[in-house]
């Protein structure tokens, strides 16, 4: 899961998702032998040299210029993630970390107390490659209820949201729509790779994924790039029904910590009712013990 690997799969599959009338070329009826734009075309539009794109397309060439990408992603009308990715695979790359070294991801002091200051919002935080590294009870009873609510402090049994949504035939029947959220998971999973090709408990998960789930396979060949920070989706809850919440995704500015992913509803709305009676659901009850039997009186 090297970066030039990585860069000559992502430059071609975007290129030849565009067709030449999509960028104003005329073909005058000519046949092609495969979907989308030439290199040389794309070259063109890009304003740089088709030997030069070709190399690079290639994994042939190495720390091209950001003017230069900025013109490869102007030519294949790349957003804003898309264009951020593609200048995180040319990159040169860091040093590698040696095989077994990679870094534990933990929950910080700070990250727990936020995570009690957060209690009555389903909230649940999230390691780079989708593992749950910690949940509220809320948090656990809205996105994963059947499992258990201890799994997240065993390193060697958390749960992996990635894992869940492709693999999990409760969480695929949460989400109404199942292939936007999957397409969001996939989305993600590619920044992340972009960002760390030499992880090997990542590449191990895509690759995990890419055997036991088609849809994850097709979905990674298409090469979609997502930044899904905030998102709409109605669940359908075994407990509380249907409810249409917004999960958001909150990182730290330098985007090396664990995320939280909260969920909320609109205020006033059957959904927020919702959550609060999913929280009262899973919110421990005191215990109310019968008052004890009354001695019976001894007389001497």
């Amino acid at each position: 899961m090297n970066k030039q690997g990585q860069l000559a799969d992502f430059l071609q599959a975007r290129r030849s998702r565009l067709l030449p009338e999509d960028v104003g070329l005329r073909t005058y009826g000519e046949r092609r032998r495969v979907p989308g734009l030439r290199r040389e075309e794309l070259a063109i539009l890009a304003g740089i040299s088709a030997p030069y794109y070709t190399r690079l397309e290639q994994g042939q060439a190495h720390n091209a210029s950001p003017e230069v990408l900025d013109a490869i992603a102007g030519a294949l009308r790349l957003d804003e993630s898309e264009r951020a990715h593609l200048h995180a695979l040319a990159r040169a790359p860091r040093r590698r970390t040696p095989a077994g070294r990679t870094r534990t991801e933990r929950v910080t002091p700070a990250i727990s107390a936020l995570l009690a200051a957060m209690d009555g919002t389903p909230v649940i935080v999230m390691g780079r490659r989708s593992d749950v590294l910690a949940w509220n009870r809320q948090g656990h009873a809205l996105f994963a209820g059947h499992l258990d609510p201890r799994d997240p402090d065993d390193p060697g049994s958390r749960p992996n949201m990635a894992r869940l949504v492709f693999l999990d035939a409760h969480t695929r029947d949460l989400y109404a729509d199942w292939p936007a959220k999957a397409r969001a998971v996939v989305g993600n999973l590619r920044l992340t790779a972009g960002r760390y090709p030499d992880d090997p408990r990542l590449a191990g998960l895509i690759g995990e994924l890419t055997m036991r789930s088609p849809e994850f396979a097709t979905m990674w060949a298409d090469h979609r790039i997502m930044a899904c920070d905030t998102a709409d989706y109605e669940m359908r809850h075994p407990l509380v029904g249907t409810l249409t919440l917004t999960q958001q995704t909150l990182q730290s500015p330098g985007g090396d910590s664990p995320a939280l992913v909260v969920a909320t509803a609109s205020p006033g709305s059957p959904s927020a009712a919702a959550l609060t009676l999913l929280a009262h659901a899973v919110t421990p009850r005191e215990v109310t013990r019968p008052p004890a039997p009354a001695r019976p009186r001894t007389t001497h």
